[in-house]
């Protein structure tokens, strides 16, 4: 009776833990005579899941020497598991323990490259790398050629879109794509923001993450623009997909204040034109300036340079009167 006592608190324990790690397949545990774990009826693969449990708290506290003890005595429980390339993964392990990002990423690849469709520890290396890259897009410094400190925004892009490519539509791969396109928006770097959310928008065509996605070009879009010294082609793409996204997600346009962004638009649109009427103006092209005086005065009527516009045309009007 105290045997089956035993067995079933061991069976809700592991349950517990599996569940914490996202793993919903356990195995039954027993504690016999020498106080060693053994499986009953276990399946290869079912019994890394008490590995990935022992050892995640290790790992992410970073207490090496414990990890290695704890891989070790595992590793003797289930000799099978070194056929299984588990070195590989018990290495990577060891160097995320002691903040060898770069390497640890590296050698969490080579796991993943090996045993990547058959384990369930590639859960674990994906997510170990996810942490790794966004260490790196927060701004964590690695080592080149042994001797320089950079930042390695680069590493972590790189990262993240390896996890992309490796989990196909899993969650994580949605996660890793956003992050590199949030750390580009973070950075200022509005064009390479754009194309990955752009990339994302063509990738997940539903759901929140293509909302999140569509919003993501109309932003980048929008604050790409430096001025009315510069081209204006972004501020009419950031129109374009703002009015998609009001008219796709009306209800989350109107918490986002999109009608107030476009009307922001409008006159930082209406006022390029002004400029360019303006440019003319001071060159002596009076016909031209006034054309552009015209184009905002029809197009942006409400807007605020529509009255410096309408004195101006009104002033080269009169003074081509009074000259005839």
């Amino acid at each position: 009776m105290r045997k089956y006592r035993i067995q079933s608190i061991i069976l809700l324990t592991v349950v517990m833990l599996s569940r914490q790690i996202g793993l919903a397949s356990v195995d039954t545990w027993q504690l016999e005579q020498g106080q060693d774990w053994k499986p009953v009826q276990a399946k290869d693969e079912d019994k890394y899941l008490l590995v990935v449990a022992r050892t995640e708290k290790l790992v992410s506290t970073g207490q090496t020497k414990k990890l290695y003890e704890e891989w070790s005595k595992l590793k003797k429980l289930f000799p099978e598991i070194k056929e299984q390339d588990l070195d590989i993964f018990i290495k990577a392990e060891l160097l995320f323990c002691k903040g060898k990002f770069t390497k640890a990423a590296q050698t969490y690849n080579k796991f993943l490259d090996k045993d990547y469709r058959e384990s369930k520890l590639s859960d674990a290396a994906l997510q170990r790398q996810f942490h790794i890259a966004e260490a790196f897009l927060a701004g964590r410094k690695k080592t080149v050629l042994g001797i320089f400190k950079m930042k390695g925004y680069a590493t972590g892009i790189k990262i993240m879109e390896s996890i992309s490519d490796r989990a196909g539509n899993r969650p994580i791969a949605i996660r890793a794509a956003v992050a590199v396109a949030k750390s580009y928006e973070e950075r200022e770097m509005f064009n390479e923001a754009y194309l990955k959310w752009s990339e994302i928008s063509w990738q997940w065509e539903t759901g929140q993450i293509a909302n999140q996605a569509l919003l993501g070009m109309a932003r980048c879009k929008h604050t790409a623009y430096k001025g009315p010294k510069y081209d204006a082609s972004s501020l009419n793409s950031a129109k374009s997909y703002y009015e998609d996204f009001k008219l796709r997600y009306p209800e989350d346009a109107k918490e986002l204040g999109v009608d107030k962004i476009l009307k922001q638009i409008d006159e930082q649109l209406a006022y390029k034109q002004l400029s360019i009427g303006q440019y003319y103006q001071k060159t002596g092209n009076r016909l031209s300036a006034n054309l552009y005086y015209d184009m905002v005065i029809q197009n942006w009527p409400e807007s605020g340079p529509t009255e410096l516009a309408k004195e101006m045309l009104a002033k080269n009007l009169s003074s081509k009167e009074t000259k005839k």
